[in-house]
């Protein structure tokens, strides 16, 4: 399958110079531009069609979303970044490898930066801003664990989960399933499940604060699913609909969420993947209450750390160790 291409050009770029470059020296099969978005939004009266699309960049983010794109080609000249800055923070988030034409408006190469991650395309240097996550291979291999065990998984643990849903049921009023909206791949808000642990069904409002330790919310059943991480099982039903994998970075609260994306840089650089039932950050002893920036910062790092080095063999060592964490874990209540 060819890879997948669009185009955020700047303000003065010569589109139709750099369109035309890529198309006479890409080899075949090497790389088909979908679609080209102008930085600067549409004027009224502007016409639209073909690869050629007049549109702002939030309309490139969200065709990136609903469709499968593999490279993101900048062509900004740098006087354009100033008024970008907010939508190449977005970028981020997406599950795309962004590259960057070191380029001026008239197609002319500048000076190359040494210190930089350069990838050579079409006979053109680009800076490599991100990576694409796991790669074509990978994506397959990632689904085919995420449904294979977690059907197993799933399987398995039935009659555990009909008696813990029996025994909330029979401890406590309200509901025996708590669900909640968070942010999954791509930033697209999922609702996410889990087994009640708190008292009165615990509303599912936007702004719910963090669990502490000895919180009086938490039911007697409460405390034991959750020190045991048993609450998680019905993700298994999240990771079976294709909304979540076993593993990967955690999902926080749609509230949770827009608080720490403007205080932790990258921090929306977790959503390039599914997130997972457990991760790389849960397992190093990163899980539970982030009351300060820096918990939160090294959560970050290590699921950062993760989408940059995974493998199916990574993914396994996280899922054994997984077992043995909840076994000693100090950081659930």
């Amino acid at each position: 399958m060819v890879p997948q291409a669009v185009i955020l050009a700047g303000e003065g770029v010569d589109v139709t110079a750099f369109l035309h470059h890529l198309s006479t020296r890409c080899e075949d099969g090497e790389l088909n531009v979908c679609r080209i978005f102008q930085a600067q939004p549409p004027q009224a009266g502007s016409v639209q069609g073909g690869p050629h699309e007049e549109a702002g960049p939030e309309a490139l983010i969200d065709y990136v979303r609903r469709n499968s794109v593999d490279y993101l080609l900048l062509a900004l000249r740098e006087a354009d970044r100033p008024r970008l800055t907010n939508v190449l923070e977005k970028l981020r988030e997406l599950s795309i490898t962004v590259l960057e034409a070191p380029i001026d408006g008239q197609l002319k190469l500048i000076r190359l930066e040494q210190n930089c991650d350069w990838v050579i395309l079409a006979g053109l240097p680009f800076r490599r801003l991100s990576i694409q996550p796991y790669g074509n291979r990978g994506w397959l291999l990632k689904a085919a664990e995420d449904y294979i065990l977690g059907s197993i998984c799933l399987l398995l643990s039935a009659p555990l989960m009909a008696l813990i849903a029996l025994t909330i049921k029979l401890t406590s009023p309200g509901p025996v399933f708590f669900k909640q909206k968070r942010h999954g791949f791509n930033g697209e808000e999922i609702w996410v499940y889990k087994f009640r642990s708190m008292i009165d069904g615990r509303k599912e409002e936007p702004d719910v604060p963090q669990a502490t330790k000895d919180d009086p919310r938490v039911t007697k059943v409460g405390k034991i699913l959750r020190k045991t991480s048993l609450d998680e099982l019905p993700q298994l039903i999240n990771v079976l609909k294709g909304e979540m994998s076993l593993v990967g970075p955690r999902p926080h609260a749609v509230e949770h969420n827009k608080s720490y994306a403007g205080r932790i840089d990258e921090y929306l650089a977790r959503h390039r993947v599914k997130p997972g039932i457990t991760g790389w950050a849960q397992v190093n002893g990163w899980r539970g209450e982030t009351e300060t920036d820096e918990k939160m910062m090294k959560r970050v790092m290590h699921d950062l750390y993760y989408i940059n080095n995974w493998s199916l063999i990574f993914d396994i060592r996280i899922l054994v160790m997984t077992v043995f964490v909840i076994m000693v874990n100090k950081n659930a209540y």
